[in-house]
């Protein structure tokens, strides 16, 4: 498609392990269009962090891409022999990302200010001379897009100093300041409280949505997703199982998975303790040839255990990798 920012098709991701190489991502595959808002939806360790580090081009040493292409802007950044130079390009000023722990993304003995001004040199260096004040001001400037309180005084702050909100608004300026057209936020309210979780989401809309950039989410919760975003695939064991408008994911979902998803969701109502989704993850070293869901899922046909299923179209957008849909 024409206005298509990012394609990620057929993506195979493996780690170096004693025993072997984890097999994480299967075959993924994920399209955004320019100005689109995509939630990245599962369980802890389905692999929704390996995807969007592949993205970035920054997945750790013991990992192996496979197979599989990342397409941003009609560029495959997989060419092979380019890698390195692709994403080098890229990072500047496509695509950027909010980590989920700002702790371990912000650098403990250095400055916000010398940090930000590193991102900010990088950035925007590369195509003209910046002065030492221009740098100061396009922090304060992006430091005051992320609604942060007396830039000037925060640029002067180690990391330790400021609350877990002002850290991952910190991470946000720091995202802003590449000016991209693809932001991939990567959970970023874990271990934040409610009122401050609320803020930062409102906050990445918000500037999204200003910026005309095109969003990538990954979380844990539904709730938010829905709020956030007009797409949401759901993933499970390093598959896509299941990719819908928002909407009509929670009007009608399809794959068992997705259901038993929103089937553990805790209710208002009090109407008692969702059951949850039996069992667990399977092993990513020798994972089930078929359907991974296959071992965990109720309605699992014979042709599961060995068949891999495709994501079969099921009207509206809706798409689910499920032989009961064939």
């Amino acid at each position: 498609m024409a206005n298509t920012i990012l394609n990620v098709d057929g993506l195979h991701v493996g780690y170096r392990v004693y025993g072997g190489t984890l097999k994480v991502l299967d075959g993924i595959r994920l399209v955004m269009d320019a100005g689109e808002k995509i939630a990245v939806v599962g369980e802890t360790g389905c692999g929704k962090t390996t995807t969007m580090k592949s993205i970035m081009g920054i997945l750790p040493r013991q990992a192996v891409i496979r197979k599989g292409q990342i397409n941003f802007k009609g560029r495959n950044l997989l060419t092979p022999g380019t890698e390195a130079r692709g994403m080098r390009t890229i990072r500047p000023k496509g695509v950027s990302m909010v980590f989920q722990d700002p702790i371990a993304a912000l650098n403990p003995v250095f400055t916000v200010g010398q940090q930000l001004s590193d991102v900010i040199k990088y950035s925007r260096g590369q195509t003209k001379q910046l002065s030492k004040q221009s740098v100061r001001d396009a922090a304060i400037e992006v430091l005051k897009l992320s609604a942060l309180p007396d830039p000037e005084r925060i640029l002067t702050n180690y990391p330790f100093q400021l609350s877990g909100g002002m850290r991952q608004r910190v991470c946000i300026a720091m995202a802003l300041s590449t000016a991209g057209d693809l932001l991939i936020a990567d959970e970023p309210t874990t271990n934040l409280d409610v009122t401050i979780q609320d803020q930062v989401l409102r906050l990445i809309r918000n500037l999204v949505e200003e910026q005309g950039m095109s969003l990538a989410l990954v979380t844990h919760s539904l709730g938010v997703a829905r709020q956030m975003t007009d797409r949401i695939y759901i993933m499970y064991a390093g598959t896509m199982v299941e990719v819908a408008p928002t909407e009509g994911l929670f009007d009608k979902p399809f794959h068992p998975y997705t259901k038993g998803l929103l089937g553990s969701v805790p209710k208002l109502t009090g109407e008692g303790i969702g059951l949850g989704i039996p069992g667990r993850i399977p092993d990513y070293l020798k994972p089930p040839a078929g359907c991974r869901f296959y071992p965990r899922c109720e309605e699992a046909l014979p042709e599961c255990k060995d068949n891999k299923p495709e994501l079969y179209d099921v009207g509206g957008g809706h798409r689910v990798a499920c032989f009961l849909y064939r």
